[in-house]
């Protein structure tokens, strides 16, 4: 109980005292998950929406791999990336290992499955009559595809929603292709796992505190945004 209670008192003092490290570790997290949830987004809602609308070959294992992609674990991810990155690997010339670059590329390969998944299967949901009747209306390809995002608008927040929230929960792919450098790949949750392992236990509080903070936000705008969608 001793150890709870000075975690709680150190975890307060961090975050009341403005301490800048850690805010500047939640910057740059928010930074990060928004920039590889972003590039998911506009992979993942496209390819969901082509595998649920198109007819081809091959469509239903498509549909397939992108419900698998939901389970692969981050460190596999991780791991592609980093061997992909690696000095000696294919891009290794890019030198984007252990930098934020490497992080987004990760954790969008987390996220991408996804976005896709959730996004096919809402708009598979959808009532064959309306994309009959959008069709009817004479809408091309890509008027075609902007109407039926727009009627599942809903479920297309839900889809981005769960794919931030599977990039900003994840430690093992971060840490791995970015390599929890202080003041350049540090995030909420390599910074937590760090601080544990010091036993610090106040600043890992502190910095799972600030973590949870943040999806509540992204939550209450996502949610708000639902709403007014809802009301139109």
């Amino acid at each position: 109980m001793d150890l709870l209670l000075e975690a709680f008192r150190e975890a307060w003092r961090l975050l009341t005292s403005g301490d800048d490290d850690a805010y500047a570790i939640a910057l740059r997290t928010a930074l990060i998950t928004g920039s590889s949830t972003l590039v998911a987004t506009l992979i993942g809602v496209p390819a969901g929406l082509t595998i649920a609308l198109a007819q081809f070959p091959g469509q239903r294992t498509l549909v397939t791999l992108a419900n698998a992609g939901t389970g692969v674990p981050p460190v596999v991810a991780g791991l592609v990336v980093a061997m992909l990155l690696w000095r000696s690997g294919p891009l290794g010339q890019l030198g984007l290992i252990y930098t934020p670059g490497a992080i987004v590329i990760a954790q969008a390969l987390i996220a991408t499955p996804i976005i896709m998944a959730v996004t096919s299967a809402s708009v598979m949901s959808l009532s064959p009559d309306l994309k009959f009747q959008v069709r009817a209306m004479g809408a091309n390809d890509v008027q075609y595809l902007w109407l039926i995002a727009r009627e599942a608008r809903l479920p297309l927040a839900v889809a981005i929603m769960a794919g931030f929230g599977a990039v900003i929960s994840e430690v093992g792919a971060s840490m791995m292709v970015g390599g929890n450098l202080s003041g350049e790949t540090r995030m909420l949750t390599t910074a937590a796992v760090l601080e544990v392992s010091r036993g610090r236990f106040g600043a890992g509080l502190a910095f799972g505190l600030i973590l949870v903070a943040l999806v509540i936000i992204v939550s209450v705008a996502l949610t708000a945004v639902q709403h007014r969608s809802r009301r139109q």
